[in-house]
């Protein structure tokens, strides 16, 4: 007998949480710095949390990577760009594209800490027909606004979102996050070249330092280093800082103050928050067991 699966019913705005998302943020964004970072922290501490249940229910993700990038996400969404998740297409809104869209766990948790979709979905991560995709699907998650999964296409389209924005007169930015180890893409030069060529000050590049990828060190992969030189010949306002310090994070989204697009290169350690994990190459793609579930989510607790 042959089974019928059934796709998963759309995800919806949590209306609840959007709404503790629009009065939380405004406040966070109203404190003083010192403030402001204790309060993403909190909130980047819960994501983590649900970064390890999400992977943990669905057998599969990169647990490694999502830990590494959390900070630079909830800074980005919850203390730096305009977002509307109770209305997702909003116009003026500003665009966040994650281009290391194997990372969809960390992006996904984020999003629902938002009240893009309520929480309890997270469960259906890497499900059979769920929307939930392990890339990011643009017509299935309120919220991404680009498919990303094959490294080296996130910042090409991130810049052409930058340049629609210049051709529409439009005020909104674009932040895009990328990986070290996609830097070795051809591609994301090719973009950063066409950004800096039309000074794309409103997108700020994003690389997730973590100096591990698949298997291997990024250094014996193909050399990165010097990274802020190379992001600077190509004609960006390069900013390089602690990728887990969320009043550095926050300060790097900044404005161009120079007129040139902007790179920030935010060194990170993969497995962040997660003694076990941290800075370990084999958990750029392997699934922690219960126990190591139990263990991690009690280092998140204290």
């Amino acid at each position: 007998m042959t089974t019928v699966l059934e796709p998963a019913a759309p995800l919806q705005v949590d209306d609840h949480a959007a709404h503790v998302y629009q009065q939380r943020s405004a406040l966070l964004r109203a404190s003083s710095p010192a403030e402001a970072a204790a309060e993403l922290k909190e909130i980047a501490t819960a994501v983590r949390r649900d970064i390890l249940t999400t992977i943990q229910s669905a057998g599969m993700g990169h647990v490694g990577g999502d830990l590494s990038v959390t900070d630079l996400l909830v800074t980005a969404l919850w203390g730096t760009l305009r977002m509307h998740p109770a209305d997702p297409g909003h116009p003026q809104r500003d665009r966040f594209v994650l281009s290391k869209g194997h990372c969809a766990a960390a992006l996904y948790s984020t999003l629902a800490s938002c009240g893009y979709f309520p929480r309890a979905r997270l469960s259906e991560f890497m499900a059979p027909l769920s929307p939930l995709n392990g890339h990011p699907a643009r017509l299935k998650v309120p919220g991404v606004e680009t498919n990303s999964g094959p490294l080296g296409h996130g910042f090409p389209v991130a810049a052409g979102i930058a340049l629609g924005a210049r051709l529409r007169g439009e005020a909104w930015r674009t932040i895009v996050v990328l990986g070290d180890g996609e830097m070795q893409e051809g591609s994301n030069w090719e973009a950063a070249m066409t950004a800096a060529h039309y000074r794309l000050s409103n997108l700020t590049a994003v690389v997730d330092r973590n100096r591990l990828q698949q298997g291997a060190r990024t250094e014996d992969t193909t050399s990165l280093d010097p990274l802020d030189a190379k992001w600077e010949s190509f004609g960006f306002e390069v900013r390089v800082i602690d990728g887990h310090d969320h009043q550095a994070i926050k300060e790097a989204y900044a404005p161009s103050t120079t007129g040139r697009p902007v790179a920030v290169i935010a060194n990170t350690v993969k497995g962040k928050g997660v003694s076990f994990m941290e800075d370990r190459v084999e958990w750029h793609h392997k699934v922690p067991t219960d126990e190591q579930v139990r263990l991690a989510l009690e280092e998140l607790t204290r």
